[in-house]
């Protein structure tokens, strides 16, 4: 088979699994009515580009395939994505950045700590491989946690890993974080409306993600042209 018809192959395979899933797949637009007044007056000093993220990691109801209780947060870092679970077989479905593969966090884990507009203080690791850091950086429009985080407990002990804000969406999609898990700062404050102190959060590990809706696929569906 030549080159072209293979590629050919690959893109009518992704435009139908991006149409089957669309089936199942609502999109939600983003809202003012979850933000509060400190909200609205951070994001509007915030000064990084309000970037547009990409139809498959716009935030979405959808049909949910795995056994999870409803409250629980899954997230499937091989595609891109975080499940807030919902009842009737539907979660709801963020796109994330995620850490590279070396410095990601798997496992089970649950919601110990959450804050909003939290305050950051890089770990010691960060500190040896970004030079010149501060100590801590005060909670704001530009601080890199962004609006929310949910800090990740295994017991008592705190992962130093947490799902938050960023103030740089257009990295939603890729592998670049030190490990932490990123939503645009509007789908975090959903998500930490959702969440609550106790909340289940299982993180698949690397390259055994599962979701039936390939963002790889759809993303090369969305942008090869004939």
């Amino acid at each position: 088979m030549s080159s072209l018809g293979s590629k050919f192959i690959v893109l009518l395979a992704g435009l139908s699994l991006a149409g089957c899933m669309q089936a199942t797949t609502t999109y939600e637009k983003s809202s003012d009515a979850n933000l509060k007044p400190r909200d609205k007056e951070y994001l509007a000093k915030a000064r990084y580009e309000k970037v547009a993220v990409a139809e498959p990691f716009r935030r979405a109801i959808v049909t949910y395939h795995r056994k999870e209780l409803p409250g629980s947060i899954v997230v499937d870092s091989d595609n891109h994505y975080l499940y807030y679970v919902l009842e009737g077989g539907k979660a709801i479905r963020y796109g994330i950045t995620v850490g590279e593969e070396a410095l990601a966090f798997s496992g089970i884990a649950r919601v110990g700590n959450m804050q909003e507009w939290p305050k950051w203080t890089p770990t010691a690791d960060i500190h040896k491989r970004i030079e010149g850091l501060p100590q801590s950086v005060p909670g704001g429009p530009d601080n890199p946690l962004g609006a929310r985080a949910l800090y990740l407990y295994q017991g008592n002990r705190d992962t130093l890993f947490r799902i938050h804000g960023t103030n740089q969406p257009e990295y939603i999609g890729a592998s670049i974080s030190s490990g932490c898990i990123r939503l645009t700062n509007e789908d975090v404050i959903d998500l930490y409306n959702r969440a609550k102190n106790g909340t289940v959060v299982v993180v698949l590990d690397p390259k055994q993600g599962d979701s039936p809706y390939n963002s790889k696929m759809a993303l090369q569906g969305a942008n090869s042209s004939y």
